[in-house]
């Protein structure tokens, strides 16, 4: 067996196989994350419902009229997606009934996609904050270790989010340990293989667009002072 613990693949997320390995691992893993600061049992991916959301607006940085179309129509559309391809699918395995290999590889990467997109919008709208708190000592030892402070791991993101199409992530590689700033211009592409994320900010217009329309830079530097750094330490923590 390998060495992490069958709780560290429930996050592991590589640019094919996020969707893949969270569905077959998500359930497990919730019944015993809880003393870890991890509770998967109301993931999408698990209830094949919408994950309510921790804050309906944060004033000063997203409003509600943002949030709400963002979670409904794009995080709640990508649930949507990934169910009905995942049960197109299985039917025909359990059927024995092949699907057209164009049509077959459609949905196995819509399965990917949008299985991705679901956990990485929870793991957003979840590491939100009206106000961001201190960072607790772990993951802030971690994050001075690699970049030298908080401040120019914030600098080095920033750049990071705005150029990103999609995503930008913090993500630790449970490989080495190390922790690096990811960008990702789909939600199947771009990820390291396995890695963690801690801090997620979604870069796509409709993320942004209604509370700053082409305005990108500002939405990304605004988001630095609503991390919520007691969640993204509870991830930091929760493998180890």
């Amino acid at each position: 067996m390998s060495p992490f613990s069958r709780r560290d693949f429930v996050f592991l997320s590589s640019g094919a196989a996020l969707g893949n390995m969270v569905v077959s691992g998500l359930a497990t893993a919730a019944e015993g994350d809880h003393a870890h600061g991890l509770d998967f049992s109301r993931s999408g991916l698990v209830t094949g419902q919408p994950k309510p959301l921790k804050h309906k607006s944060i004033p000063g940085f997203l409003s509600a009229e943002q949030i709400a179309p963002h979670h409904t129509a794009h995080y709640g559309g990508a649930l949507k997606g990934y169910a009905a391809a995942d049960a197109k699918i299985e039917e025909s395995v359990k059927a024995g009934q092949p699907l057209d290999p164009a049509a077959y590889g459609a949905l196995r990467r819509a399965v990917n996609s949008k299985g991705n997109s679901v956990v990485l919008h929870e793991m957003y709208f979840d590491g939100l904050a009206p106000k961001a708190p201190d960072p607790a000592a772990d993951i802030r030892a971690a994050i001075d270790k690699r970049f030298g402070s908080v401040e120019k791991w914030a600098a080095d993101f920033i750049a990071s989010a705005k150029d990103a199409a999609g995503w930008a992530m913090l993500v630790q590689h449970p490989v080495n340990g190390k922790l690096y700033n990811v960008v990702s211009d789909e939600h199947a592409m771009g990820l390291l293989w396995m890695a963690i994320p801690l801090i997620v900010i979604d870069t796509y217009e409709h993320a942004f667009y209604i509370d700053y329309q082409n305005r990108k830079a500002e939405y990304v530097e605004k988001f630095i002072e609503h991390i919520d750094w007691t969640e993204a330490n509870r991830r930091f923590t929760a493998h180890g």
